[in-house]
């Protein structure tokens, strides 16, 4: 498990070992608002691991205030989009020699609420957080769809997907209003088993793998927007990112 906290980590490594008994499972630090972070994590798996058949990208930050990451990203799109960019451009050789493999990253259907704004994506010129987490939830599905046309032949198959409305932490950004209703409306949200199974149904689904590329919803396929359809502005989405990282990924 990559984890940013690494006292809750240790919880929940706990939490797992005492559930299901198994004793073998690892903690590292990974932080994705941190590219020195992340490379250090994917140095220490690519040096230790001999194989990874499932990657999930799970991590994010919801409607957050106006901030930054270390090197510079608007916080949302930084962590949600380009930490799990340069996180599987790090360890896709290690993946591909693991084929099959499966990279599964974890969207929102709110990829549907906004556009991508390419001439301004750290929102310096204006911004609203929560057009700008969308943002971030819409460069996943666009990246899976590029990433699975880049990995055809390799046996290796990628899937975004929306998990649902999870009791979690992500909503502590929000306003006092909106954690009330969030509060009202709990009894209608997932928890956070239930709102793991469309990550563990695209992780190991036996047969999958011939949809790759494909957005999921409640272990079903689902129906991305128009705009996360748009190949053209995934190619443009994947060229920009792999500028703001510095990295060359054909």
């Amino acid at each position: 498990m990559a984890c940013r906290d690494m006292e809750k980590a240790e919880g929940a490594r706990k939490e797992i070992t005492e559930d299901c008994g198994n004793e073998n499972i690892v903690v590292h630090k990974l932080d994705l608002s941190d590219t020195k972070s992340i490379r250090e994590f994917a140095e220490l798996v690519n040096k230790e691991e001999k194989q990874v058949n499932i990657l999930i990208n799970n991590a994010g930050i919801m409607m957050c205030p106006y901030s930054k990451t270390k090197d510079g990203f608007e916080m949302q799109f930084g962590v949600n989009h380009l930490g799990h960019f340069l996180l599987t451009y790090l360890l896709v050789d290690l993946i591909k020699r693991s084929a099959p493999a499966r990279i599964v990253n974890v969207s929102s259907v709110a990829h549907t609420w906004t556009s991508m704004r390419l001439d301004d994506i750290n929102s310096e010129k204006s911004y609203d957080q929560v057009k700008a987490y969308g943002q971030s939830k819409l460069a996943n599905v666009l990246c899976t769809r590029s990433l699975a046309k880049r990995l055809q032949g390799t046996g290796v198959s990628v899937f975004s997907l929306h998990p649902g409305v999870v009791q979690s932490e992500l909503w502590r950004h929000l306003n006092s209003r909106v954690q009330v209703a969030v509060k009202v409306f709990r009894p209608f949200t997932k928890s956070s088993v239930e709102g793991a199974q469309t990550s563990i149904y695209c992780a190991v689904e036996p047969g999958l793998e011939k949809e790759s590329g494909g957005y999921y919803s409640d272990c079903a396929p689902a129906r991305c927007s128009r705009t996360a359809s748009d190949d053209d502005l995934a190619h443009k989405l994947w060229e920009l990112s792999c500028k703001m990282l510095a990295i060359t990924w054909e």
